[in-house]
């Protein structure tokens, strides 16, 4: 995910503080990394000097002071342009987990074990986004989010089948490579 493209789309809900930015992104993106508090008034300074966003002005309201930021008429520019942009496919096909698969053949590991305890950590996380998504109170981008990844989760435990029952292929291929 873009951090700075993120910002931009939730300051054009009007000026914001990077605290409300950040409890902001975690509230609309649940399943995604939290954002640190040091990324996001790291990259509102960079927003910033790129002309992007613009301090709006500072705050107390009974503490310390905060800097307001608003998005620019650039900004919006910028953030039209990439949610336009088309996210392109992964351009790799080896992963991690492949990787894995095919050190555990060069090091006479066990591939097999492996992709069990693979397959076994995967089943896991969907127990516990599958929870999340039905909890009496998931809301809509919740649910959405947790989709994405169940879906990703699943296609990852198909290929570790598929690469399970042709390990015996695979290792041949790879010990005479």
């Amino acid at each position: 995910m873009s951090t700075r493209h993120i910002l931009l789309g939730l300051l054009k809900a009007g000026p914001s503080h990077g605290y409300d930015l950040k409890r902001r992104h975690d509230e609309r993106f649940p399943q995604a990394r939290p954002l640190a508090y040091g990324q996001v008034y790291t990259t509102l300074q960079r927003l910033v000097r790129d002309g992007l966003a613009e301090v709006d002005g500072t705050d107390a309201d009974g503490g310390p002071e905060r800097t307001l930021y608003r998005s620019t008429q650039a900004g919006s520019d910028e953030l039209a342009r990439w949610a336009g942009e088309i996210a392109a496919p992964a351009p790799f096909v080896a992963n991690e987990i492949f990787a894995k698969v095919v050190v555990s053949i060069l090091a006479d590991g066990d591939p097999a074990s492996y992709l069990r305890a693979q397959r076994a950590a995967h089943m896991e996380r969907m127990r516990e986004l599958t929870a999340v998504k039905t909890a009496p109170h998931s809301d809509l981008a919740t649910v959405l989010s947790a989709d994405y990844a169940l879906n990703h989760l699943d296609a990852d435990l198909r290929w570790m089948n598929t690469t399970a029952a042709r390990l015996t292929h695979l290792t041949a291929e790879v010990d005479t490579a």
